[in-house]
């Protein structure tokens, strides 16, 4: 995928769900994995030219894992002059090493959420962006259906009232295969994931059932995908069709 498309990609959803506003200043949360990158390069270049004026810090929570290291992001940045901020946290520690957690992704990502959030805060921004793409809606719909019994997946913008910030998804109609595409293309410094329970997750079975029924039933990503959309899910803002 080129940037051309990412960008129109990212239009798409900052025009038809209302997610950027003039005068915004996004946090835009980087993990070193590809989706977070590809998110930094969409909102970097869309604001050269989107008609809403709007600035974009880089914030990196710093999990604690032994070996990770935050100078590859930090070197993009200055690439694209982009401000950058490194939260350090004991996050992983807690959760291994002390709580010991059988299951410690819902928590992790509580406590990575919080502390991003927090520092988005403190950075004077009145946004957050979260890098999830199209599969991870479609994964999080059949996650929700076999594990909580309803039909939903995360808003586009969420307004979070506890923290006055507003969390936006300015990549929800990229696929994952155009994510990589994109990383590969442009040589992201992409850093692997330290994580212990990496891959071995419920988000990974639903990867795998995604890809089982999209290549048994073809176009079945893309159909539940518009059944998301279309779904009258609460929570989610009203669409509006894009002006061309």
């Amino acid at each position: 995928m080129k940037l051309q498309q990412l960008l129109s990609y990212t239009r798409k959803a900052v025009d038809e769900y209302q997610l950027i506003d003039p005068g915004d200043k996004i946090a835009v949360g980087i993990s070193g994995g590809k989706d977070s990158l590809t998110m930094l390069y969409a909102l970097h270049g869309l604001k050269r030219f989107y008609p809403n004026s709007f600035t974009i810090e880089a914030v990196t929570v710093d999990l604690g894992h032994p070996g990770f290291s935050t100078e590859p992001m930090a070197n993009l940045c200055r690439e694209l002059e982009v401000p950058y901020t490194v939260v350090p946290t004991q996050i992983a520690q807690i959760i291994f090493d002390e709580r010991k957690e059988s299951n410690p992704c819902s928590l992790c990502a509580k406590m990575r959420k919080g502390a991003l959030n927090e520092a988005a805060k403190k950075l004077g921004c009145n946004k957050v962006a979260y890098a999830h793409h199209k599969d991870d809606i479609v994964e999080t719909m059949l996650l929700s259906l076999i594990f909580e019994g309803r039909f939903h997946s995360f808003s586009p913008r969420t307004y979070l009232d506890r923290m006055d910030l507003t969390v936006i998804r300015p990549l929800m109609f990229v696929d994952e295969a155009d994510v990589i595409g994109f990383w590969n293309k442009y040589r992201l410094p992409v850093e692997k994931s330290p994580c212990p329970v990496d891959g071995y997750t419920k988000r990974q079975y639903a990867k795998e059932l995604v890809k089982t029924l999209s290549k048994e039933h073809p176009g079945a990503k893309e159909r539940m995908f518009t059944a998301v959309l279309n779904g009258n899910i609460q929570g989610w803002p009203q669409r509006m069709p894009r002006i061309r």
